[in-house]
């Protein structure tokens, strides 16, 4: 299966390190990214949008079919924020996206970077979460061929990648102590990535995927490319 895809969020930590592992599969054709602001990476398989309004699309609409993968790694933190602003920057945001996607692309997969605690039933007494929950929720209603929510907690980023946060890069080190202590709440950005491309080639049942999902499937996609 040759996979193209739209990438959001290329800038950032999670997006940056899909973006890599994307870019170096042999089953990624070509890849466009998205953004505000240049991601700064060359590559034949790549090419950008700029583009400002994240609520509307109508002005890039044209250049938005043919695709079968969406890659959605946009996200804020919650803190300092009351419940609207961060649904609009949350919810409001992603479905903009998607809604206009699954016009254009009914074969797509698409693929939200959620978080590890969720909220699915949209009632509980954490914020983000039962904002988090309702992007998952209203995202799997839409026309796609599929949609997988990733719920990552720590994420251990990729080395060498200029977008990593200082915190993450600082708890990096204790990864192989986190990962034998506490499974469900740590992946790394590779299997990240490179689980995001194995839910497009293959039609995976569980369509929320926790830290071990995400570790599972990034493993095999790497045992069999080996």
């Amino acid at each position: 299966m040759s996979i193209k895809a739209i990438l959001f969020g290329g800038t950032g930590m999670v997006g940056g390190g899909v973006l890599h592992e994307a870019l170096n599969d042999a089953a990624v054709e070509s890849i466009l990214v998205i953004g505000r602001r240049t991601c700064s990476v060359k590559h034949e398989k790549l090419s950008e949008i700029l583009h400002n309004d994240f609520y509307n699309y109508a002005a890039i609409e044209n250049r938005l079919s043919g695709y079968n993968a969406c890659f959605f790694c946009l996200g804020v933190t919650s803190i300092g924020k009351n419940e609207e602003d961060y649904r609009r920057l949350t919810y409001d945001l992603t479905m903009a996206a998607a809604r206009t996607l699954s016009r254009f692309n009914p074969d797509m997969v698409f693929c939200y970077v959620s978080g590890a605690g969720t909220d699915s039933s949209e009632k509980g007494r954490t914020m983000w979460a039962r904002v988090k929950g309702k992007t998952e929720n209203d995202l799997m209603k839409l026309p796609f061929k599929a949609v997988y929510a990733f719920r990552p907690g720590f994420i251990r980023p990729t080395r060498g990648l200029k977008n990593s946060l200082t915190i993450s890069k600082i708890i990096a080190p204790f990864y192989p102590v986190l990962s034998a202590l506490a499974p469900k709440f740590v992946c790394t950005l590779e299997d990240v990535g490179r689980a995001m491309i194995s839910v497009v080639e293959k039609d995976y049942a569980k369509k929320v995927l926790e830290c071990v999902d995400i570790t599972r499937i990034g493993r095999e996609r790497l045992a069999g490319q080996t």
